[in-house]
This record gives structure tokens, sequence and C-alpha cells, in this order.
């Protein structure tokens, strides 16, 4: 229920709260750390919640203080959080820090993440300063280099030292997703010294209005000039009044009225694809404009999403020449959509365009195992009788086979496409006590679970996160078995779905509240699999998460939502409170559960749509003709949802497996088909909140 695709909800308990926790929190974490590392309860603990606190209060004068006074208590207890308190510290006046203040910290904590952290923040400082000099000694030591402006600012002292950048910042440049300083300048820079070409300009103010950030296309096409500038600012504001104009004597630039056009498409693809064929476009412009109409119109899962998808690849078979047809530069996003568009269609031709448009993704997007399923459905689709379709057959058999081993979603539907059971991976061997000892001994993953024990669950997260750079698949197993031990299932999970050879299902698919679940489960008449399933997406079988929407408990029930369904099965309601009491949730969550289930006539992926995305919309979701019900699932207009339902209903799949000894079958619980509600069936629960 909640509207996260992956659980990021954050504990909130205030400050007071927190303090009166932690005695039961540090008996917690003795559980998980070494001997060494377990201590009584600190009462310096509370002074990193303090700091913390401070922090996050801003720049008042007060508030450093108390930073520099949790700094000093910290460091005379020498408390494992203490470079934390400074990270904090130095961070709240790094806009005065001076260079050695800095390599000091730097020199105090090696290796750690708030080096690197204050690192990040340090070259963005120096950007803002333009200090080059030093940004460029720093840059090579930044070993996380995942902050595009960073990126933008090194490359800007690439550039003025001389060196041919343009490759590096193009793509730096098209990736940036909100305006900043540092990328802003880059391109200035570039374009000054004509190292971006205006075409180059006009494709990122494309990429900008496709990504629904008209201030970074604005940006990008006021490189070009004022004039540019203001006309490019009245097509994104009024598209329809602009594109008006062009029955004005003065000819509009065919850039801006593309840009217009795609811009009136994401409000209304029907009056775009009415205006597309008369706005004098090159062929390459007015393929790139059917294609954002085809997306959108997909996006509404409208029924002529295929055919301006369609339009738009032969306007470039049958008009423009050599690799801008292959390749004709549109987004990964938009050729998605596009193939979704196709995937919604009876007709026959839509096989082959969906391998055209696969085809034309960049090499990251082909690898997405969506699209590989996907082609591999195609090219057996599209092969020949006999000897001249046996490559295409083969290239299909190579693409599912490639897929097959891995449990997530298109995995197991490539296993029972090859006709064979899918299986779940073999149990890697059993991590050793030398091998337990190094994950418990680290001092990044000491770290966060102390800080998870603390309530500061983010800070914990990106602590750990970057413990786990550079990790063997045994290490990984290592480290989520110590967090599984610390019953911090979201880590655990996390953690084990990043091995790749050594994949330990016991880790990625644990069972905690088991007893709990399979009762609450069998009370309403769900199947236990499933149940687990949907609480594994929801919350990592962490009950103390909140969503940030308000949804609460293993199941994120709303409050609103807790209400009705009290209502409906008749429980008493008076101490709402209890939401997040695990047994109550579970009763809430799979009475709600069952209630969506049966009004959407037992389908397990629209009942886990209807769980993310309200019940609503699947029911509209569903009309406009029988679809394969795993292409169903791949159209579902909504990223977050389709990514929840797909991990829902494979995750079910597994979990049953591992309960019932027997190999994961997805299709029979994803279904064959989906389509419109059978005449005569019972009418939708138009209740259901």
């Amino acid at each position: 229920m909640t509207c996260l695709p992956f659980p990021r909800p954050r504990l909130r308990a205030p400050l007071a709260l927190r303090r009166a926790m932690l005695p039961a929190l540090a008996a917690a974490l003795a559980l998980a750390l070494p001997a060494a590392a377990q201590t009584t309860p600190d009462p310096t603990d509370a002074t990193v919640l303090e700091a913390r606190d401070a922090a996050r209060k801003g720049e008042r004068k007060a508030d450093r203080s108390r930073l520099a006074a949790a700094r000093a208590v910290l460091s005379a207890a020498n408390h494992p959080l203490l470079s934390w308190v400074e990270y904090w510290d130095l961070g709240s006046r790094l806009g005065e820090a001076t260079v050695d203040e800095v390599e000091a910290f730097y020199a105090r904590w090696p290796g750690s993440y708030v080096e690197d952290r204050l690192r990040n923040d340090w070259l963005l400082e120096l950007g803002r300063r333009r200090d080059f000099a030093n940004l460029a000694r720093d840059f090579p030591r930044f070993r996380m280099n995942d902050d595009r402006e960073v990126t933008c600012w090194w490359l800007l002292t690439e550039h003025l030292a001389g060196r041919d950048v343009r490759d590096a910042a193009r793509s730096a440049w098209f990736a940036q997703r909100e305006a900043d300083d540092g990328c802003n300048m880059l391109a200035t820079a570039m374009v000054d010294a004509k190292r971006f070409s205006e075409h180059d300009v006009w494709l990122k103010a494309r990429y900008a209005v496709e990504g629904q950030r008209p201030g970074a296309a604005r940006a990008a096409v006021g490189l070009l000039g004022n004039a540019q500038a203001r006309e490019v600012a009245e097509a994104l504001d009024n598209p329809a009044r602009f594109l008006r104009r062009s029955a004005s004597p003065r000819r509009l630039p065919q850039e801006l009225r593309l840009l217009a056009l795609m811009r009136l498409a994401a409000t209304d693809h029907e009056a775009a694809a009415q205006l597309l064929g008369d706005e004098g476009l090159t062929p390459a412009q007015a393929a790139w404009g059917w294609s954002y109409t085809a997306r959108q119109a997909a996006f509404k899962l409208a029924p002529e999403a295929v055919d301006h998808a369609q339009r738009a690849v032969n306007l470039l078979d049958r008009q423009v020449k050599g690799e801008a047809a292959r390749q004709p530069g549109w987004t990964d996003e938009t050729l998605g959509w596009n193939v979704r568009a196709a995937l919604r269609s009876r007709q026959d031709a839509r096989w082959p365009l969906m391998l055209r448009l696969i085809d034309s993704m960049s090499p990251a997007g082909q690898k997405d195992p969506a699209w590989q399923y996907w082609r591999a459905r195609a090219l057996a689709a599209t092969a020949r009788e006999g000897a001249e379709g046996e490559a295409q057959r083969a290239e299909s058999q190579r693409l599912l086979d490639g897929l097959s081993p891995d449990p997530h979603f298109y995995g197991q539907l490539s296993a029972e496409a090859l006709g064979r059971p899918a299986a779940l991976p073999p149990r890697p061997a059993a991590i050793t006590p030398a091998e337990r000892e190094a994950a418990r001994s680290h001092p990044g993953l000491q770290r966060a679970l102390l800080l998870v024990n603390l309530g500061l669950r983010d800070e914990a997260r990106r602590e750990w996160n970057f413990s786990l750079r550079g990790m063997d698949d045994r290490a990984l197993n290592a480290a989520a078995r110590l967090a599984c031990d610390a019953a911090d299932w979201q880590l655990c999970i996390n953690t084990a779905e990043r091995t790749r050879s050594e994949v330990d299902i016991a880790l990625r698919y644990p069972t905690p509240w088991a007893e709990q679940i399979r009762s609450a489960a069998a009370a309403t008449g769900l199947d236990a699999p499933y149940v687990f399933g949907l609480i594994r997406q929801e919350t990592r079988f962490m009950p103390q998460l909140k969503s940030h929407v308000g949804a609460s408990g293993l199941m994120q029930v709303m409050p609103a939502t807790a209400r009705w369904v009290a209502k409906k099965i008749g429980m008493d309601w008076s101490r709402p409170e209890l939401i997040t009491e695990p047994l109550t949730n579970l009763k809430l969550g799979t009475s709600y559960l069952k209630l969506v289930l049966d009004d959407l006539g037992g389908s397990q992926a629209m009942a886990a749509a209807a769980y993310n995305a309200g019940p609503g919309r699947p029911r509209r979701w569903r009309e406009g003709g029988t679809l394969d019900a795993a292409a169903w699932t791949e159209s579902i207009p909504f990223n977050e949802t389709r990514d929840y339902v797909k991990r829902v209903t494979s995750a079910a799949a597994v979990y049953d497996s591992l309960q019932g000894g027997k190999p994961p079958a997805l299709r029979s619980r994803l279904g064959q088909t989906i389509g419109p509600r059978e005449s005569g069936a019972n009418p939708a629960n138009t209740e259901l909140p």
C-alpha cells in the first residue's frame, strides 16, 4: 500500500523517545557485534542524537555550538560514531573551511564513508569557489564518484586544462536531471569553445522535455542566445498557442516546433498527433515526435499508441539513412513505452515492430531482462518456418537460457517458456567462521548497525552500502547474514541480492514472523507465500518502518484503509495506534488484500497492483482487450507499480517453492491472460478505498 517501489521509509521518533530507547537498542546490538564491540548502554549515544538534531537545524550559530560540544564529548569518549559527528560538524561550516581543515579530516578517517562523503561535499564547494586547482587535485581520490555535478566540475577543469572531454562532457550534460551550477557552467564553456554543436543543444532540450524538465530545456536553448531563449519559453509554457503561430509569415524554427509538439503530447497526445503531420519537420524530427507521442499515448493505454510507434519507425526506415535510422537517439524510456504499446496491440505487425524498437535501444537498455525476454518472444514469433528461421529460434532460446537461472520475474517466465520448471539456484557452501568474523569486525558494518539502533536508518544505509563496495559474493553473503542475525531484514535482503554467482536464496527470501504471517493468511483465506512476497516488497519484514505517505507496519496499511477494513470485518478500532502492532497490522493488511483479490477475480497480479496503486487503477488497466498476463504486467503505466507486481508475484513463487519443496511456478500465479471483466460477473466493489 506504500507508494514506494523499494522500502525506503524512515524511523523518526522524537529525540526524547529515542534517548529512552537506547538501553533496549544497545542490548539488541550486542547480539550482532563482536565481543570487543559489545558495551553496556553508553550515555554518550544520546550525544550522537543531539549532534544529528543540531546538524538538521541548519546554519544557526547556536546549533554549531551544540555540534562542537557534542564533538568534544564523543572525542573524549572515543565513541565509534565520532567520525559522523565530525562530519556533521565540519559540514555545517564547510563554506568557511580551509583546505588544511578538510585534509586533516581525510587523514583522521581514511577509507571511511564519511571521508568520501565529505569529499563529495567539498568538491561541490570547490566548484562554487571556482577553485579548479584544488578540485583537480582532490577529484582522483573520490571513490564513490556518483555525483553528476561533481563530474561536471571535474570535466570543466579538464577542459580548461586543454584536454578533449567532449564525449564525456556531452554524456554528463545529457544525463543532468536538475539545473545545477557545475553542469551549466560546463555546457556554457563547451558551447563557447564550439565543442558542443547547435544540434547538441537542441538534443539536450529534447531530452529535458522528455523528462518533464522544462527549466532544463530553457537553460539549454538559452545557450544559443536571448531570442531563442524567449521563444522556447513560450513554446514550453503554452505549446498550443505557440504552434498556432506557424501560420504567420515568419517560419518558426523546426526544433522549437518539435519541442512544442512534445510538450503538447505530454498533456494531449491526440492534439499532438493531429498537428504532427502538418508542422514541416524533417523526417528524423517527425519520427522523434511520433515516438514521443506514442510514449504518451501508451502511458494512457490508448490503442492508437502502436500506430504512432509504427509511423515513427516507418519514417526512419523509408526516409532516414545510415546510423541515424538504425540508432535514432530516442531514449530507452521512450523506446520501452513504444514496445509496451506494441505489447498491448493484437496486430500481427507488433512482433517485428518490437524487434525494431528493442534493437534501437542502448547496449544497457538491451541488457534489461524485460527487453531480453520480449526480444526472445518476438524472435520466435517472427521466425520463418524450417531452416530459414532456425537462426532466429536459436537466438530466442539463447536469450531465454541466459535469463532462466535467475529467480526474478523474467527468469521464471523464461524457464517456463522453455518448457521446463524454474529451478532455484543451489545453495552455496555455508559461511565459514572466518568469513563471519570478517563481517562482524568490519568497522563500516559495525558503524552502520550502531546507526540503525539509534534510529538513523538513512545514515546507516549509506554507511552499510559504502562498506559493501568491492566485496565478493562470499563477503556479501557474510554481511547479509550479519544483518539477518541483527534482525535487520532490509539490510539482509538488499545485501544478499547483490550476489551474482553464489546466490543464497535463504538470505534473499527470509521468513521472519513466519507463524504470524501464516496464521493471518489462513484466517483470511489467502495463500501464505503470496503474503510473504507482498510483505517482502512492502517493508522487508521491518514492522517499525513508516512510509512518507503515512503507511505503517509490516503490510504498510494507511490509516484511512485501516479504519475502513476494521469496520468491514467488525474489528474494534478505538485504538488507531495499534496499526503498527504486527498482529493487528497483519490482520488488517491480509483482510484488505483478500477483499481486493476477490474484487479482481482472484488475479494475484491485479490484486498486487491494487494494493500498491489503489483498486480503481487495475480495473481501468484491464480494459481494452485480453492480453497475455505478462504483457499486461509489463504495460502497467506506473513504473513503481509495474516493478511491484513483478517482485511480489515472483517472490511468492519462490516462497511457495521454499515452503513446499516444489519448483517455482510463476504462471500459475500470474495467470495466462488478463482482460475485461466478464459479463455477468460480480460488479466491482466500488467501496474499496
